[in-house]
């Protein structure tokens, strides 16, 4: 499963996008009017650091068809072809991804919360559905069987749209998406640290410092492959 980073925060994707294989950015108009300041520079910048190859989502804020139609053209124009465009999955939006898809454009169909949801976006062409696992759990639903669910029914259509699953609190419900199949979940930068943290791998790793000091000194073994 792919992991792209939930964040417009410049500091949080040049590190994780130097350690961390990550698949691009994801943002949204909420993500986005927290950094403030020049929205179109800050995400010129974004790309900047991810490269060209990289995915970076970016939302429509537009409402009516025409407009976001257009809107969603322009935002690929600018900041390049692995640009999927987020559209919300309401019936306007639904059809400005029809008209998209059809055209070639990458769209990521955003807000999803049932299975019904998700194969009206697949219908409608979209590349990626994105569930929110966490805000399924907080109206007491459970947001992993949604995923599962999804994701069984595009496995039985055959549809080429990919999960993006969103929303998370937690590192242990990300490894719960990855084993429904899912292709793909955005996270932020607090859960994908949380990925990686564990207090007996660093102690782990201090031993073997350790270890080897007590031993051979300050040497590195590098140095003795001189």
């Amino acid at each position: 499963m792919k992991l792209v980073l939930d964040t417009a925060n410049l500091e949080d994707i040049r590190y994780f996008n130097t350690y961390y294989p990550i698949a691009g950015v994801t943002t949204n108009p909420t993500i986005l009017s927290r950094e403030g300041g020049d929205v179109v520079a800050h995400l010129k910048e974004i790309r900047k650091i991810i490269g060209d190859e990289k995915e970076l989502h970016i939302q429509v804020t537009e409402t009516d068809y025409d407009a976001m139609v257009k809107e969603a053209k322009t935002i690929v124009k600018v900041f390049g072809k692995n640009t999927f465009v987020k559209i919300p999955v309401t019936d306007v939006g639904l059809r400005a991804t029809k008209t998209l898809s059809d055209e070639g454009y990458k769209i990521t169909v955003t807000a999803v919360l049932s299975a019904g949801q998700a194969l009206l976006a697949s219908n409608a062409g979209a590349k990626y559905v994105a569930p929110y696992v966490s805000r399924l759990e907080n109206i007491c639903e459970n947001g992993i069987e949604t995923v599962a669910e999804i994701q069984q029914l595009f496995d039985v259509s055959g549809t080429e749209t990919e999960i993006l699953a969103a929303s998370f609190k937690n590192a242990r419900d990300v490894l719960e998406v990855a084993l429904t199949g899912a292709g793909a979940a955005t996270v932020s930068a607090e859960v994908m640290k949380k990925l990686i943290s564990h207090t007996t791998t660093d102690t782990s790793i201090a031993g073997f410092a350790a270890d080897w000091e007590k031993a051979f000194g300050k040497q590195t073994l590098g140095s003795m492959l001189k």
